[in-house]
């Protein structure tokens, strides 16, 4: 063969080579699209669908508080919100157009509405960069005027629509404001327990959650809140929603019962109305709290949906303090209602004689320290129980000088003073029971025994909160038992803190004088007709910018033969316990009994009872220069 030929047969096999390359790797091409297309079909579909899935985390209906008798005090109501729907607004080009449009056809709605723009520019741009799929809440909580306007004009604005979302309501406003508390909306915590065995994935999107801020609400936020749910929105490339499945439903959360009850918690806030103060009313025989006010207050439905900033502010400056809670934070001297306790130290003393007399000349006189009595011409020769029912600032100083502060301070830290009382709120103030080192350390002096008459007297450096007072009435009430306050019903039997033991027949003395005091001491205006009640009266005067002021108090229970209740208030700036504060507890404790001295009336209806200011007692002593009408 020529070496033409050699060349064309060498041609023909290159020829021959390419094609079945060539057709290999169609084949191969062939068998890859197969693959790809048919065999793994499915699986990309499940992966693209995946990455155009957004999850949104649903948050469940907040639980219902109610009052011991089933009156609800915190509901749950449907918002009507106006919201747009930014995927059926969006344009063409960059997402500045978008936005632009937005706000536009939100001012256009205002003005059409005749309503003010509730969200911001910089909030419409936000939401269309962060959370395009959701919901834009232009307009929340809308009124119902709003809403018919809008129902007319929903035609000329396509893109927009009601959105409905729960809101918290409270039915009787202020009631107890400081007891339940109030909520604020936030992200919803992330899901870190398994549902179902399985744990969530984590969500792209929320809807904010209401969270407790205060009270009960916040105390008890865990059992209150509903259990997440969660929906999936299917989106485009750039976001914009095209369709929504339900998945998880969101669950309710738990109900709570108080043990309060509204008419009597209704009567406290009555009497306290237009006075700062607080008020709580305890079931001696378990701790109970059946009533617990602090005034001024506030209307809860001021925080829903979201309290306005003028009104946070105004509500963070007023000098009245409308959100503290006096009750539980309200450090007080507890003045003479603190004596009962100087008197169960004394009758444990060995220091002590109970049959002993001592002279009142109208002043106390220690060394250059003089402490008046209220009767300024004094009370001359006194004993124990005619001490307790006349409130003798001389007797007590005496024997508190006697048996020395060693014997007050254990007893008044064995009646709860010193600590939190252990009440289910937060922010709880202990109060302050001073010892010598505390002095030593934070005044910088050494102890006195000026300083042990005027706690002896419930004043000086003892500061009690008034629900410690009640706990202390109530032990007192009760023979000894320290019970720890609640307020969220329970199962089983009430928690003892501390029993105290006392020698036979001491408290039954000093319950006797608390008994004297309302018959014919300083308490007569806590009298009832039928009920045979038992209290202590206490003005304590401090020092504010220089400016002489009372603070006035009562401590009582009833009846006294089976004691139920104790009932505990202090107001500011009264003229003295027995004349500002003991009508006002005499009505808590009517309203509780009824008008019969048999069981108690609890009404599960507020009360409106018109309290009539009482003549003056052409009995009680006169009062005097320098002097108080009693204490």
């Amino acid at each position: 063969m020529d070496g033409y030929g050699e060349k064309r047969v060498v041609s023909s096999w290159r020829i021959a080579g390419f094609a079945l390359a060539v057709m290999l790797g169609i084949i191969y091409l062939i068998v890859s699209l197969y693959h790809v297309q048919v065999e793994q079909t499915s699986g990309f579909s499940e992966d693209q669908l995946r990455q155009s899935l957004r999850r949104v985390q649903v948050p469940g209906p907040r639980g219902r508080i109610f009052d011991r008798n089933r009156v609800c005090l915190a509901d749950n109501r449907p918002s009507y919100c106006i919201a747009f729907y930014v995927e059926e607004l969006r344009q063409r080009g960059r997402w500045a157009n978008t936005i632009r449009h937005v706000n536009a056809k939100i001012d256009e709605l205002a003005l059409t509405l005749g309503v003010p723009r509730q969200i911001s520019e910089a909030a419409v741009t936000n939401h269309v960069m962060k959370t395009l799929p959701m919901p834009l809440l232009a307009w929340r909580d809308v009124s119902q005027e709003t809403l018919a306007k809008w129902a007319e004009l929903a035609g000329d604005f396509p893109g927009v629509d009601v959105y409905v979302q729960p809101e918290r309501a409270y039915p009787y406003g202020s009631l107890a404001a400081h007891v339940i508390g109030y909520v604020k909306r936030d992200k919803p915590k992330e899901q870190k327990e398994p549902i179902n065995g399985e744990m969530p994935e984590r969500a792209h999107f929320y809807l904010p959650e209401m969270f407790g801020a205060s009270g009960i609400e916040f105390a008890y936020n865990n059992q209150l809140t509903g259990q997440l749910g969660e929906q999936s929105i299917q989106v485009d490339a750039r976001g914009y929603k095209h369709s929504v499945w339900m998945g998880r439903p969101s669950v309710v959360g738990r109900d709570i019962t108080l043990t309060l009850e509204v008419g009597v918690q209704h009567e406290v806030e009555r009497m306290l109305r237009n006075r700062r103060g607080a008020g709580v009313v305890i079931d001696v025989r378990s701790g109970e709290i059946l009533a617990m006010a602090s005034s001024p207050t506030f209307d809860l439905n001021a925080f829903v949906p979201n309290i306005r900033a003028g009104i946070w502010e105004e509500l963070n400056t007023d000098k009245q303090l409308p959100l503290f809670n006096r009750a539980i934070q309200g450090r007080y001297a507890p003045g003479s209602t603190f004596k009962p306790v100087t008197a169960l130290a004394a009758l444990h003393s060995p220091n002590f004689n109970v049959e002993e007399t001592h002279t009142c000349n109208g002043v106390f006189v220690l060394g250059t320290m003089r402490l008046r009595c209220w009767n300024s011409y004094g009370h001359g020769e006194i004993g124990f129980l005619k001490a307790i029912e006349q409130s003798c600032n001389s007797y007590f100083c005496t024997i508190a000088q006697e048996i020395g502060y060693p014997a007050i301070y254990a007893q008044a830290k064995a009646l709860g003073l010193g600590r939190a009382a252990g009440i289910d709120l937060p922010s709880e103030n202990r109060g302050l029971l001073p010892t010598e080192k505390w002095k030593e350390d934070n005044l910088r002096d050494r102890w006195r025994v000026g300083d042990t008459c005027q706690i002896g007297i419930g004043q000086g450096l003892l500061l009690t909160t008034p629900l410690q007072m009640a706990v202390l009435t109530a032990a007192v009430a009760n023979g000894g038992k320290v019970y720890r306050p609640y307020l969220v019903a329970r199962e089983g039997l009430p928690q003892v803190v501390m029993t105290n033991v006392w020698k036979a027949g001491a408290v039954e003395l000093v319950r006797q004088g608390m008994r004297e005091v309302v018959m014919h001491g300083t308490g007569r205006r806590l009298a009832l007709s039928g009920v045979n009640v038992a209290g202590k009266t206490g003005t304590a005067e401090i020092d504010v910018g220089g400016v002489r002021r009372k603070n006035t108090w009562i401590t009582a229970f009833a009846p006294f033969e089976a004691p139920q209740i104790a009932v505990v208030m202090v107001v500011e700036d009264g003229e003295s316990g027995g004349q500002t504060v003991a009508p006002l507890v005499r009505q808590v404790m009517k309203t509780y009994f009824g008008e019969a001295a048999g069981e108690p009336v609890m009404a599960t209806e507020s009360r409106v009872v018109e309290v009539v200011p009482e003549e003056e007692d052409p009995s009680e002593p006169a009062a005097h220069p320098g002097g108080e009408r009693g204490d």
